[in-house]
């Protein structure tokens, strides 16, 4: 970010944390333990949490279930006894109004004697309860407690709203707290402002040196309920300016694909697309026609498509990427699918390959396990553009891989791609169309910021006929309950699915699960046929056993999540889901769309294993609750946080250090708007008053979203 000028006051963001006051060698190795190094960075390392001590009680005017402050010297430390291995620290504290026992029961005891010792000053947080002992007395368990060595306690530590940072063994909050404290006294003043000043005051928005100091150090008044929710001014600014930064990069990637890419205009709905149309079997729904609409408007304009197409599983997707490619290979171009796995990739040339074939459209399939002799003879028939469609995976994109006319590359379940690979895949022709797909629905907040800069189709209506699932749970000791349901769906001449989970830090021993499984279930089921499918089969073997499950030659399919994606199956009613704490959200309804998708009522089973962790719980109840895919983004969005719910760091998405997308739509809302309308107005912030707003800009971004070379 800018910055003052270091020869005029002598410091610089940049400086090392080891030489400022009151750090030194030891607590600088413990403050890069904690990743920080610089005074920047500490700057950045904002409080998780705040105490109000400005009012400080004495000991005698404690109530019971009122979280306070006061402050007292230790009169007794006594360590008891309470089981054979579990013991209780009691520290007593007392003032000239009275007394109250601190106790913990985690705690090193040699450390805590030392720290505690009679006589010290203490400085404690908490809630007082009432003692079921010892005539009712107040105690309280596990406060918050620093240590003051001085007579009188610092003002940092009380009489003030206290700061909680994170931080790490043998730093402590005072310590930590008073090296924040010189730092933001110091150095705030370097922070210079970069947000335009109509914005700021358009938005109530302070100076980012004040933002700083309030928010590590909030003055006397700061309402609590604001901290906690981080809505203070302070707090706000510091949210707005580093989600400012972020959709002005979106802002910016999609003014210049506009303006500066030239695209190539497609004739649409040609005679190809009214073949197919009538080869289909079925009618397109209201959702796809529509979003077809939109698609085939990108495509006739001479800037390329960028478009983002999400739905939930089993809502034809596939059509309509296939519908767009086809408008392509009509233009005389070639169109290219990639796939994040092998599996998905041959899972969609084998659904588009039969309609391709009777429309006289060559699709090949290429991956990393192709022979050599095989690849290089695909290789040239792609370079040539006798192949009119190339399937595959990551494996498009490497060097060698030549299209003769690219015209459109459609990347499905976009967020296991990184954004160099997308990069790659448009650059294989002259700015070609691009449709990016995921059967991931995706939280609006998450749209916003990830997918700023592309137009977003949604496909929102199910093809008709596809039955309502019922989700139900079992406890692996009712796993006989669960087994003989899907026995009698089976008896009725249906199919199902059993999924084991897998297990990455052992794939043996993932392996091993599903043999056991798949041996159990013969055993149980002489007179049923059950297949089994892992990814340790040969890519050959695994569509045999596909297609003959397709062609109802077995009855139950033993499986890893290799059949996650990509499968329809209409006869398969039944998803029973071996030890499904193990898996995520997204992926336990990605499985559950692989029933339910013809005429019979259908059904997903989930067996679980006790204890059932938090989170595990709240996966399961979202899945019984709705089978809505939307409501479950959003579930698994609040479980799991935007950091791992579409592998953001993958995504090109910077970290985030003071925003929330969960909690700040809001402001998500305010600052697209703002960023948007900037660089309609300076689109390569060329404006004098907005320099150092690029300079901010570029160092916030970096090559993250891939334009910078552009500015």
């Amino acid at each position: 970010m800018p910055t003052t000028d270091k020869t005029k006051t002598g410091l610089s963001l940049d400086d090392s944390i080891q030489y400022v006051k009151g750090v030194g060698p030891k607590r600088a190795l413990l403050l890069q333990k904690m990743g920080l190094e610089t005074v920047e960075q500490c700057l950045y390392c904002i409080p998780f949490r705040y105490e109000d001590r400005s009012r400080v009680k004495k000991i005698g005017e404690l109530v019971a279930g009122e979280q306070i402050t006061f402050q007292g010297r230790v009169s007794e430390v006594h360590v008891q006894q309470i089981w054979r291995r579990r013991k209780i620290l009691e520290v007593t504290v007392q003032d000239d109004t009275g007394s109250i026992c601190i106790k913990w029961f985690k705690f090193h005891e040699k450390y805590m004697k030392e720290r505690y010792a009679v006589g010290r000053l203490l400085i404690v947080s908490g809630k007082p309860t009432r003692s079921k002992y010892k005539g009712g007395g107040l105690e309280i368990i596990h406060a918050d407690v620093d240590v003051s060595l001085e007579e009188e306690a610092d003002p940092l530590d009380i009489g003030s709203i206290i700061p909680i940072y994170s931080t790490t063994e043998g730093l402590y909050q005072k310590s930590l707290r008073s090296i924040m404290k010189g730092l933001v006294d110091q150095y705030a003043p370097l922070l210079e402002e970069f947000l335009p000043d109509v914005i700021r005051r358009r938005n109530h928005l302070p100076d980012r040196a004040t933002a700083f100091r309030e928010t590590h150090f909030p003055p006397l008044g700061t309402q609590e309920n604001l901290l906690r929710q981080f809505r203070t001014e302070a707090q706000v600014r510091l949210v707005f300016e580093e989600l400012f930064l972020l959709q002005l990069g979106l802002a910016f990637k999609r003014k210049h694909t506009q303006q500066e890419e030239p695209g190539t205009p497609l004739k649409t709905r040609g005679d190809t697309i009214h073949r197919f149309i009538r080869l289909m079997q079925f009618e397109l729904t209201g959702a796809q026609i529509r979003v077809l609409g939109q698609i085939m408007d990108d495509l006739e304009q001479t800037r390329p498509m960028n478009r983002l197409l999400h739905g939930d599983v089993g809502s034809g997707k596939t059509i309509v990427a296939l519908i767009s490619l086809l408008t392509a290979v009509d233009n005389g171009m070639q169109g290219a699918l990639m796939a994040p796995t092998e599996l998905l990739a041959e899972q969609h040339y084998m659904n588009i390959q039969p309609f391709c074939e009777t429309l006289g459209i060559r699709v090949q399939l290429l991956t990393s396990a192709m022979s050599a002799k095989d690849k290089k003879a695909l290789l040239a028939s792609i370079k040539d553009g006798s192949t009119h469609i190339a399937v595959g995976t990551h494996a498009l994109i490497q060097k060698g891989v030549e299209f003769k006319s690219l015209g459109l590359a459609v990347i499905d379940e976009q967020h296991r791609f990184g954004v160099l690979q997308r990069e790659a895949i448009s650059k294989k022709g002259v700015y070609p169309h691009v449709l990016v797909m995921t059967a991931t629905p995706i939280p609006r907040s998450l749209a916003m910021t990830l997918y700023g800069d592309m137009d977003v189709s949604v496909i929102d209506e199910m093809p008709p006929g596809r039955q309502p699932i019922q989700t139900k749970r079992y406890y692996e000791s009712q796993r006989d309950k669960a087994y003989a349901f899907m026995k009698k769906e089976v008896k009725k001449g249906r199919q199902a699915y059993v999924v084991c989970p897998l297990i990455e830090e052992s794939e043996t021993k993932d392996l091993k699960t599903v043999l056991e499984v798949y041996e159990d279930l013969q055993e149980r089921f002489p007179d049923v046929t059950v297949a089994l499918i892992h990814g340790k089969l040969k890519k050959e073997e695994r569509q045999r056993i596909m297609a003959e499950f397709k062609a109802g030659k077995a009855d139950i399919l033993v499986a890893t999540t290799v059949i996650e994606v990509g499968i329809d199956i209409p006869n398969a009613t039944v998803m029973l889901i071996e030890h499904s704490e193990r898996f995520g959200l997204a992926q336990l309804h990605q499985l559950r769309g692989r029933v339910g998708r013809g005429k019979h009522n259908s059904f997903c089973l989930l067996v679980a294993y006790l204890p059932l962790t938090d989170d595990g719980k709240l996966r399961v109840k979202a899945m019984m609750d709705t089978c809505d895919g939307f409501k479950i983004a959003e579930q698994d969005l609040q479980i799991r946080g935007p950091g791992d719910f579409l592998g953001t760091r993958q995504s090109g998405m910077p970290s985030l250090r003071f925003a929330n997308i969960i909690r700040d739509i809001p402001i998500i809302e305010t600052t697209r708007k703002e960023a948007f309308a900037l660089i309609d107005r300076d689109p390569k912030l060329t404006d004098p008053e907005h320099q150092n707003l690029k300079i901010a800009f570029q160092e916030y971004l970096g090559d993250k979203l891939d334009f910078m070379d552009i500015l």
